[in-house]
């Protein structure tokens, strides 16, 4: 089992890279395997077809960003502090994969149903872990509301706003230079500032 799901990582791993340099698009699974040296028998046992092995990808993104959160979290810092560490660890995996460009690799990407649910899911989760968040905030006394979970899906869609503003000022096929990530980066701290004095018990 440990070996099968060693051989899942290096496809996905593999898969990632040429995502990156080539694109979704111009990417075939035949690509993947030459690029793996395994044969496409192989290759369609871990992944039926190129849909799954992009969802394989938002999967392995995804699980690494949550960890990362997970491991550097301290809820002994003030929920400011904290938010502006997760921020910089969202921008980190943004300029890590920003070339993956997901979306551009599936048509329809959201009416798509097993994409849909899955990435759904991932969103679900992300919510969850900043509205217990905004829950410990509240018993150490720092904030006050009654439904964290809407505080936390509040936060997170303004994030995701002031990310695609960020990229479409840029342009979607040029990669936001240090001076636009920067910029995004501060307002995504300002906004974290504004949002948790917003909170404070009065």
């Amino acid at each position: 089992m440990i070996v099968a799901d060693k051989k899942r990582e290096q496809i996905i791993d593999g898969a990632i890279k040429r995502f990156t340099h080539f694109g979704i698009n111009k990417t075939t699974m035949n690509d993947i395997a030459e690029d793996l040296s395994v044969s496409k028998p192989s290759l369609y046992y871990y992944f039926p077809d190129k849909k799954h092995l992009i969802l394989g990808v938002i999967e392995r993104v995804f699980t690494d960003f949550y960890e990362t959160l997970t491991k550097k979290l301290n809820l002994e810092l003030p929920l400011e502090t904290i938010l502006f560490n997760s921020i910089d660890i969202r921008n980190t995996f943004f300029q890590k994969y920003y070339m993956l460009r997901i979306a551009e690799g599936i048509p329809d990407l959201l009416n798509d149903e097993i994409i849909k649910s899955k990435l759904s899911s991932l969103k679900d989760l992300e919510k969850d872990f900043f509205a217990e968040l905004f829950r410990k905030a509240k018993q150490r006394g720092e904030i006050e509301h009654e439904d964290m979970k809407h505080v936390s899906e509040l936060y997170l869609e303004s994030l995701m706003g002031l990310t695609t503003m960020c990229v479409m000022e840029t342009g979607k096929d040029i990669f936001p230079d240090k001076k636009a990530l920067n910029k995004m980066t501060q307002k995504q701290k300002d906004l974290s500032s504004i949002f948790t004095k917003g909170l404070k018990c009065e």
